[in-house]
């Protein structure tokens, strides 16, 4: 292990919850799926969504440069971030959400990712994002959101070494806000600013604190939507949920990792008039982060349990209420409210969270690793899981569960997704025999830029690459797909997208999950395959 790996074990190991009790009431068996082997094509796929001047230790081997102009037209180094899917726009917010829940992930569970090996492929997994924000964040009040256009992109099937579409820039600023992506942004930045700390990089560590606040101030002093500043990301991104959900979740996230009081006292003021005690929700994605602020939240009573944060009675009150609507989504995804189908996510027949049918396997990683977080809040605090059914207060809710209980469905939505489902399909590619080899991608779809450097024009890429009925050329390892339809049917056919793209923010939740199940599995982590195998 490295020097590296000793330092971020040691600091995550304060914060670290003992899995024994749970590993009973999870499995008594051994575990079905190599959770180990998950996570490390779980961070194989980030490499292939890599934007920008790939690195000598690039293992996606089938993938170039690219993207080395963003930003040119308008004179600001905009290259590097990732692409959000199979295309090669550069949306900000569903990037920064992606480098939170890898954070999040890192912060929690790091110590199974570095017994794995993978500490080094983990932080360079949130540096490839976080580099990019400090480039993009070009001045206190001002953002660059996007690079791309959605519509462009969309009419062409180029590899994107070969892209000819827009690369045309957009920002937030003082006179256009954008307070989701801002917020979203100072999130992810200090989050991983936790991750580099514990990790012993001081130095890169303060600067994404300095960046963070600075984003969050900017939010939240001139507030305003996103999607009105920069009105190209309405058909691909748009705002539903507004802005105050990601202000209170920067809020909580900058508290985490400064321990300053004035962040704390902003979430909990703010907590009812932004709807984080409001809104009891069944679903938690890039839009909606109101489950994970109220999970995130939930922490805080762990931690003034265990001494380390004073609450006043007045915060305690208003903590509880975020956390009853944290017990709510919980709640909702292992159908425990009472007032049926109103108060409970949807489920296909074989028991996998169904939210609406575009990407559903977002919103299922998602919960698991909501999930997992919070059989661990349950551990702590030695409580029940409690489920009154209308997200109100009135009333005492009913037990309906124990942290075992709660993990073992997180596990439930992390095994599908690794197989045990009827289409007896790994919907992470590359694990397992079975798994889509049609990914509704660009550069997987066609030939490998390492091997064929002839040009694929816009139109062209759809006759050979996208209407060809053959398997990818290039396993996109890693990544989590769409997923089945509601009725656990899988379409593995490059058109039919709902089902075969994959998203980064499908992926990134499951590196925290994995590595929770591995290490309360007992198994160990097996060594990783050589470069070659990741071509």
């Amino acid at each position: 292990m490295s020097d590296v790996s000793v330092r971020f074990v040691v600091a995550v190991a304060v914060a670290a919850v003992a899995a024994i009790s749970l590993a009973a009431a999870v499995s008594a068996a051994s575990a079905a799926h190599d959770y180990g082997d998950a996570l490390h094509k779980s961070l194989l796929y980030f490499e292939a969504q890599r934007s920008g001047r790939l690195p000598y230790n690039q293992r996606v081997r089938w993938r170039g440069h690219s993207g080395l102009t963003d930003g040119l037209e308008q004179g600001v180094d905009l290259v590097g971030g990732y692409y959000d899917a199979g295309d090669h726009v550069k949306f900000g917010l569903p990037m920064a959400f992606t480098v939170t829940l890898l954070s999040w992930g890192m912060l929690e569970y790091g110590g199974g990712v570095a017994d794995a090996g993978e500490l080094a492929h983990a932080l360079q997994a949130i540096k490839w994002g976080t580099d990019y924000f400090v480039k993009a964040h070009t001045a206190p009040t001002e953002l660059w959101a996007q690079v791309g256009d959605g519509d462009s992109d969309h009419y062409c099937w180029q590899r994107p070494e070969d892209m000819t579409t827009s690369r045309r820039a957009y920002k937030v600023d003082a006179e256009h806000p954008g307070s989701e992506v801002a917020a979203e942004t100072a999130a992810a930045m200090a989050a991983a600013s936790a991750v580099f700390r514990a990790a012993g990089d001081a130095h890169y560590a303060h600067l994404l604190l300095h960046h963070a606040q600075q984003l969050f101030d900017f939010a939240d002093t001139y507030r305003g939507r996103y999607d009105d500043s920069v009105d190209v990301v309405k058909s691909y991104y748009p705002s539903s949920s507004g802005y105050q959900d990601e202000l209170l979740w920067a809020a909580l996230w900058l508290h985490r990792v400064t321990g300053r009081r004035d962040y704390l006292r902003y979430a909990l003021d703010n907590a009812e008039a932004f709807g984080g005690t409001g809104w009891a929700v069944s679903e938690f994605s890039w839009d909606i982060k109101y489950a994970g602020l109220q999970v995130l939240a939930s922490q805080l009573l762990v931690e003034a349990k265990e001494q380390r944060l004073r609450l006043s009675a007045e915060e305690v009150a208003v903590v509880e209420q975020l956390r009853s609507k944290a017990e709510y989504y919980v709640c909702s995804c292992m159908n425990r409210n009472p007032g049926g189908a109103k108060h409970n996510a949807g489920r296909t027949p074989a028991g996998l969270l169904f939210i609406r049918p575009w990407n559903n396997l977002q919103y299922a990683s998602g919960a698991a690793f909501l999930l997992t977080v919070y059989s661990d809040v349950l551990s702590s605090l030695d409580q029940p899981l409690r489920c009154g059914g209308s997200g109100d207060d009135d009333g005492e809710p009913a037990a309906a569960g124990d942290a075992g209980e709660v993990l073992a469905f997180a596990k439930s939505q992390a095994d599908y997704i690794l197989g045990t489902n009827p289409m007896r399909t790994s919907y992470l590619v590359g694990y397992g025999a079975a798994y889509p080899r049609q990914v509704h991608h660009r550069a997987a779809s066609s030939a490998s830029y390492s091997h064929d450097r002839d040009f694929i024009g816009c139109l062209q890429g759809f006759d050979s690459w996208y209407s060809a009925r053959r398997e990818n050329p290039n396993d996109l390892v890693g990544a989590v797909v769409g997923g089945p339809n509601g009725e656990d049917v899988f379409n593995d056919q490059r058109g039919a997208y709902m089902q075969t793209e994959a998203c980064t923010y499908n992926t990134a939740p499951m590196v925290g999950v994995f590595s929770k199940l591995m290490q309360l599995e007992g198994q160990s982590p097996r060594p990783a395959p050589a470069p070659a195998e990741d071509l």
